[in-house]
């Protein structure tokens, strides 16, 4: 019995399951940041891993092990937007709070930039963003002009921070390759929102098996369009290469 090339390629990285290091590094408002790093080897890139709002570091726990036997390493961090999801506490969270410091979704940005500058103390690649739903805007913005990302993968992004920040008229300064993963609903949105991208430097992808799922559970849902998904995934990484 043959079996399908896609069978193939996704069973291909599902081996492997690396162990995550607690990791503590500061924002610039002095927020202590929690992190887990996933090391796979110095000389390999890496991928900062951004969880939606309310959420933490272990919406990562099954996607990182795979990104890693794509050979990257990863960094998933707690952004202070978040909360305890899966009997997990967002340390960055706590901490802001406990500190004072602000927490909405456009205050995370600092946190995804203190993670850039925390992984150039492994090697000097730049890195690939990931972010999923106000974190997948966010790391859109962080990206752009910024000599120390290679590329960006967002998850349902959108127009989080209106009125302070328009997502669609700051996309025409995008001078990176993203890949914008969709729902079959917020295909249209996400398509005009992202319409000033340079056609070259974006994959705007939405599944055919079903109507999908918003930000990164499309990864790790039971659902028929998860291996769309890694399909389309992984060949946006080699691209890169």
């Amino acid at each position: 019995m043959k079996v399908p090339a896609l069978c193939l390629l996704l069973c291909g990285f599902l081996g492997t399951i690396k162990g995550q290091e607690a990791v503590y590094f500061y924002a610039g408002d002095s927020v202590k940041i929690r992190g887990d790093l996933y090391l796979h080897g110095y000389n390999l890139p890496f991928i900062i891993l951004c969880h939606q709002e309310g959420s933490n570091r272990s919406e990562f726990y099954d996607i990182a092990p795979r990104l890693l036997n794509l050979n990257y390493n990863c960094l998933a961090i707690d952004l202070r937007a978040g909360g305890t999801v899966s009997f997990t506490d967002n340390e960055t969270a706590r901490k802001a709070l406990s500190g004072n410091r602000p927490v909405q979704m456009i205050d995370a940005l600092p946190d995804i930039l203190a993670a850039i500058d925390y992984v150039k103390g492994f090697n000097p690649r730049p890195v690939i963003l990931f972010g999923s739903s106000f974190s997948a805007s966010l790391c859109l913005l962080a990206a752009m002009g910024n000599p120390r990302v290679l590329a960006v993968v967002a998850f349902s992004p959108g127009e989080y921070f209106q009125p302070r920040i328009n997502m669609a008229a700051r996309m025409g300064k995008m001078d990176k390759p993203v890949f914008v993963g969709t729902t079959q609903p917020e295909f249209e949105y996400l398509k005009k929102m992202t319409s000033g991208i340079p056609e070259e430097d974006i994959t705007l992808f939405k599944p055919e098996k079903g109507i999908g799922i918003h930000g990164t559970r499309a990864l790790t849902s039971g659902e028929a369009t998860r291996d769309e998904y890694w399909f389309a995934l992984m060949m946006f990484f080699k691209k890169l290469i």
